[in-house]
């Protein structure tokens, strides 16, 4: 391969893959902001949910669950969320009709606050947009390839903008003083160089949550002692089962780990004659704060309830902080903790990931995490409408096309040794590139076989 027919295809591909990538690219920053402010969000939107004004008295958890099953006695228990401080409410998901609702109940004075839709909020579109596009599978690969050829329009990026000349200006600071498709071109590129270590990081962060690629990655490096499990009852399910698009319950790291499951009989265990008795009554949902409380695990944490005979309470801390995850799995009908797992549990590589993710969705470092990320992702936009003005303003006369491209080329072999690595490295995009490589050469055959019959006498 020549230099000048490999700075036609690395074109190429920065082209196909910016048009693919850059709708994902607006809507992945747009609902990522939002899910960013989440926290200032709901009090803002929702401060009649949130907040309970704080008195001496308090309600107990049992006293809540009470009123929520008075008040909604058709309703699929799902969830419960204790307060996470003085002054605010506490949070109950159930599922009526098909569809999650989540209920606000104030802790002080045991009433009912208010309803949400559970499915149809800010928060959870946002957050489901931006996991699966709302549609499932097909949008969880969509993203998924969408994050893969970021990181490929990312790398011809910065092989395109490599530095042929001597003068800085246009490469690493824009000319402020252009006009026109100069200026889009030095915003484009200064802005991409500058933002490509941030934005390889939002991507590849965000792409260990992916369903393909996450899930293989997940498998192959993030590992614990099965010997943590020997004594414990399983149910054949993995907690990650307890996540969704719309919501996060388990960390990343958890997510591979067994969800064990409860013994309906064990308090009959060893008497003679009863050994099939009938199911042990449920301990109380007070019992499991207490538990969760006893056992250090920081408020934010949700409590899943058991799913039939065989199913667990499970406690689960997302933390803001990754060093105060914890995962805890308790039989339904004893109490007693059948799985406990915190962060010194994690290997490095689960370590690694946790503290990228939080850093990612702008959680580790406060309000300054959030505005780093935020505008990272007004970065992002602002490189994919200056692409999208460059190639509008560039595209060859009156037709949608690639445009045209300067041929002094750096480093072709090291590059093409690049793309290769990546689309070993993800799958998704590896196969997607086998794909437009086949297909542009099946478009370059046919665009030459007229003009060479022109040559024919």
């Amino acid at each position: 391969m020549n230099n000048v027919s490999f700075y036609n295809l690395a074109w190429r591909w920065h082209f196909y893959a910016g048009l693919f990538v850059i709708p994902f690219m607006i809507l992945l920053s747009v609902t990522g902001i939002i899910y960013l402010f989440k926290p200032q969000l709901d009090t803002w939107l929702y401060p009649h949910l949130m907040l309970a004004p704080a008195t001496e008295q308090r309600v107990s958890a049992d006293q809540q669950l009470a009123l929520v099953e008075r008040l909604y006695p058709d309703a699929t228990l799902s969830k419960y969320l204790p307060p996470v401080g003085e002054g605010r409410s506490a949070h109950f998901v159930i599922e009526r009709d098909g569809r999650p609702l989540n209920l606000f109940v104030d802790p002080y004075r045991g009433t009912l606050l208010g309803e949400q839709d559970g499915q149809w909020n800010l928060q959870a579109v946002a957050r489901t947009l931006h996991g699966d596009l709302m549609i499932g599978t097909l949008g969880d690969r969509l993203i998924e390839l969408a994050a893969g050829w970021g990181i490929v329009l990312v790398v011809s990026g910065l092989y395109l903008w490599w530095p042929r000349g001597n003068n800085p200006a246009g490469v690493l600071w824009p000319r402020l003083h252009a006009r026109g498709r100069l200026l889009w071109r030095d915003l484009h590129a200064v802005t991409g160089f500058w933002g490509s270590l941030l934005l390889l990081f939002m991507l590849l962060t965000g792409m260990t949550w992916t369903g393909f690629w996450g899930a293989q990655f997940a498998g192959a490096w993030n590992q614990f002692p099965a010997a943590m499990w020997d004594e414990v009852p399983k149910s054949g399910q993995l907690a990650g089962s307890l996540n969704s698009s719309r919501e996060q319950t388990v960390s990343w790291a958890a997510e591979v780990t067994p969800l064990p499951a409860s013994d309906p009989h064990a308090a009959h265990r060893g008497h003679a004659g009863h050994d099939q008795g009938p199911a042990a009554p449920r301990i109380s949902l007070q019992q499991v704060v207490d538990t969760a409380d006893a056992r250090g695990v920081q408020r934010g944490y949700s409590i899943s309830f058991p799913q039939g005979a065989t199913g667990v309470y499970s406690v689960a801390l997302f933390a803001d902080d990754p060093r105060n995850d914890a995962t805890l799995h308790l039989d339904q009908y004893s109490g007693a903790v059948l799985a406990d797992v915190r962060w010194a549990d994690y290997g490095l590589v689960a370590r690694a990931v946790e503290s990228g993710v939080k850093l990612h969705e702008g959680k580790m470092f406060g309000l300054a995490n959030q505005i780093l990320m935020a505008l990272v992702c007004l970065l992002i936009i602002l490189s994919a409408v200056s692409g999208l003005v460059i190639w509008w303003k560039r595209r060859p006369a009156g037709r949608l096309g690639v445009p045209p491209l300067r041929h002094d080329l750096p480093r072709w072999k090291s590059a093409i040794g690049v793309m290769i690595v990546l689309g070993v490295l993800f799958p998704l995009v590896g196969a997607s590139l086998l794909l437009i490589w086949a297909l542009d050469r099946c478009l370059g055959l046919l665009l030459r076989a007229p003009l060479a019959n022109r040559d024919v006498p």
